[in-house]
């Protein structure tokens, strides 16, 4: 039995993990929402103006009522706003599986920031959600991403072939997976 308790703050040694506001709809359409080199193998298209970013933010907020919603703003503590996204993007609460998406500002690449927001999302998921599995997966052509979940522990599955869509059309999916007894 899972204990759903909504998106909490989380903190690690460089980030605040914590809910969007409205109010973030500029950076996050500076740092990352806009960039074409960031969504290329996303699922949303690239924002074309802060209105865009301010109008998803507006649908999200709402969300947070819910203690099943995770979705993550990572703030870098240097610079005080956030640099990119992490959230749970599909569950399954009868195998209590969590599906963990994210992406992060190009700026921000190769520094492990991503890793270090993945392994804080998970030990909350585990630890106090207590899902059983959490998993991700990511397209072939962007191994980057994929790194980040092995550096996270998550052990290669498989790739699926043509089983997904991203901003580049129809693709394959590698997953990656840890369950809670691995850890």
């Amino acid at each position: 039995m899972m204990k759903h308790c909504g998106t909490k703050t989380l903190e690690t040694e460089r980030l605040i993990l914590r809910r969007f506001t409205v109010e973030d709809a500029q950076p996050m359409f500076d740092n990352w929402a806009s960039d074409p080199e960031v969504t290329k193998y996303l699922m949303w298209p690239t924002h074309q103006s802060v209105d865009v970013s301010k109008s998803v933010l507006e649908s999200w907020v709402p969300l947070y009522s819910d203690e099943k919603y995770y979705q993550w703003a990572i703030v870098l503590k240097d610079i005080g706003e956030p640099i990119g996204s992490i959230a749970v993007v599909n569950q399954n609460e009868q195998a209590e599986v969590a599906h963990i998406g994210y992406c992060i500002g190009r700026k921000w690449w190769h520094q492990g920031i991503m890793s270090e927001a993945l392994k804080a999302v998970m030990e909350f998921l585990f630890d106090t959600v207590e899902f059983n599995r959490l998993e991700s997966r990511h397209d072939p052509r962007n191994p980057n991403s994929g790194k980040v979940m092995q550096k996270c522990g998550m052990k290669y599955e498989g790739t699926m072939r043509s089983s997904d869509w991203n901003n580049q059309g129809i693709c394959d999916a590698c997953y990656y997976a840890l369950l809670r007894s691995e850890r």
